[in-house]
């Protein structure tokens, strides 16, 4: 397997379980993914969609493959939860040996209004899982604001608390 691979596709993939189970908890309660942090910031429901796209925008690159737009399910739970498995499979259908190489690839793209040439290394580690952690934990954030029963635990999947402990 692959560094990079390793570094991106498993990684991708448990958050996008994370952020599946977080949307799936809003049942009943949808008006919270309408929430925000601040008026100039992305909703909870755009906080996820922008993740579950950054695992494939950059996965696919470092596998040499082009990305392809992710399909508009909506922005409501079940419109989530279709784009989160849907970068789900894109993911799974991705080969470590697709990787090889992926280190030295250049990849040529947009941060905002920028454009950026960055190998591999770069790309991931720079720009790809930053982005991707910092629109989880926004969706997260807002999520837990908005009065989401959520913790850390809920979050990262690995931390264990006692009932009623969120922390």
């Amino acid at each position: 397997m692959t560094a990079l691979y390793a570094a991106s596709v498993p990684v991708f993939g448990h958050y996008l379980n994370r952020l599946s189970a977080m949307v799936g908890r809003t049942a009943g309660q949808e008006h919270l993914l309408q929430g925000r942090l601040a008026p100039d910031m992305l909703t909870a429901a755009q906080q996820v969609a922008t993740a579950a796209s950054f695992a494939l925008r950059v996965t696919y690159p470092l596998a040499g493959r082009p990305v392809a737009l992710a399909e508009d399910h909506g922005l409501d739970r079940i419109g989530l939860g279709r784009r989160i498995a849907a970068a789900q499979t894109g993911l799974a259908d991705l080969r470590p040996e697709e990787f090889s190489g992926a280190e030295s690839r250049r990849i040529r793209h947009r941060a905002g209004f920028a454009e950026l040439d960055q190998s591999g290394v770069e790309f991931l580690h720079l720009f790809g899982m930053p982005n991707f952690i910092f629109h989880t934990s926004m969706a997260f954030a807002v999520l837990r604001q908005a009065g989401l029963e959520i913790g850390k635990a809920d979050f990262d999947g690995l931390h264990d608390y006692p009932p009623g402990f969120r922390f």
